[in-house]
């Protein structure tokens, strides 16, 4: 059973992302299911009734704009997509709208782009209209804009909503992310192929074994699958929050979690609470380039929680300025950090390799002894 993550006694999460998927909002058809829907949205009421916070970002624009316009040919192509997208938006805001409002609760719409969060200053302002929003008891429901956001409607494994949720959770600290989709969790293989498949029901660290059972399970339709499921799963949990993945048409699901039942697939948090400007970091959303690294500063990083030398740096990939926060890598090109470099590209390149004590020398100036100090770098 998952621990209490608020203060006085309450059993359960206190604030808890709820992510929605496309095939669990339709039933597997093409248009949104009113009952799947009425009873989701009667849980998060009942929940912030308990005064808990719930905060939804929800797939099925595109199903609900195909609903609205009918028989059309179906095309895979980014603008027939957008097209969709723009006009089923404003009927999910509507559809939420009003089962909330038959609740006496209200809702505000809220379109996350990468733009929004791609500058710290962005960023911040996102956290604090989504906190003031969960403050006076208003649901937020949460979107990329479908209708401009071409990563996300390409499939490019960027702006899906299972990721988009993971950044939400890790901007608002939240204390879990639930995502709710057509299955149980995570099987040992996917059980519509193989009947032997088994429900793992906790998940303490993602290993490629586990990425690859992922890798044959995608569903269908929508953008997402378990693939993406657990990336948005090593996101949130490196940013403190348990995350869940569970079968929505289960009875009260949402509710039962948020209240501390164990249900579906657990993958407790990796860390504590971040601060908010190394949440950001951890996003990604904000880094302008890549530092590749040696086999002993990786070390020094990961084993030792060690600033990064500029010894250690074997390349530098721009262009970034001073101050920007950028991606730590092996040279097999898996990122193991980002942090915010105390030097811009060319600085850095002019220094990589170089001793500490010789960067006033090479470069005629000094800005510290570290490319990243330990304290403005986060681990992946």
């Amino acid at each position: 059973m998952a621990a209490s993550r608020r203060d006085g006694g309450q059993r359960g999460y206190h604030r808890i992302v709820a992510k929605l998927g496309t095939n669990l909002l339709t039933g597997g058809s093409d248009r949104l299911d009113a009952g799947v829907m009425s009873g989701l949205v009667a849980q998060a009421v009942r929940l912030i009734d308990e005064r808990r916070e719930v905060v939804i970002v929800t797939s099925g624009a595109i199903a609900a704009g195909r609903e609205r316009l009918g028989p059309l040919k179906e095309r895979r192509d980014i603008p027939f997509r957008q097209v969709l997208a723009a006009v089923g938006q404003p009927r999910l805001m509507q559809a939420y709208d009003g089962l909330f409002a038959a609740h006496g609760r209200a809702v505000a719409q809220t379109l996350v782009s990468r733009r929004d969060l791609h500058d710290r200053a962005g960023y911040l302002n996102a956290r604090n209209t989504l906190l003031g929003l969960l403050e006076v008891g208003v649901a937020p429901i949460v979107n990329e804009n479908d209708a401009v956001a071409i990563d996300e409607i390409a499939d490019a494994r960027i702006g899906d909503n299972d990721n988009l949720s993971a950044l939400v959770a890790n901007l608002i600290d939240a204390d879990a992310l639930v995502m709710l989709t057509d299955t149980d969790g995570l099987y040992t293989a996917d059980p519509r192929r193989d009947r032997g498949a088994t429900l793992i029901p906790r998940v303490d660290r993602i290993t490629k074994e586990i990425e690859q059972i992922a890798g044959v399970s995608e569903t269908g339709r929508g953008t997402g699958g378990m693939v993406t499921k657990l990336q948005a799963a090593k996101l949130a949990t490196g940013g403190g929050s348990d995350v869940y993945i569970a079968d929505g048409r289960a009875p009260d699901a949402l509710y039962r979690i948020a209240s501390g039942e164990h249900v579906g697939t657990l993958l407790p948090a990796r860390g504590s609470r971040m601060e908010s400007r190394k949440r950001w970091m951890l996003s990604g959303l904000g880094t302008r380039g890549r530092i590749v690294v040696d086999a002993g500063a990786a070390r020094a990083l990961l084993d030792q929680r060690r600033s990064l030398l500029p010894a250690g740096v074997r390349e530098v990939q721009g262009p970034f300025k001073r101050g920007d926060a950028v991606n730590i890598c092996l040279p097999e090109g898996q990122a193991i950090a980002c942090g915010i470099t105390n030097y811009d590209d060319r600085e850095l390149a002019a220094i990589r390799g170089v001793r500490s004590d010789r960067i006033a020398a090479v470069l005629g100036h000094e800005y510290g002894a570290e490319a990243v100090h330990r304290n403005n770098l986060v681990l992946l």
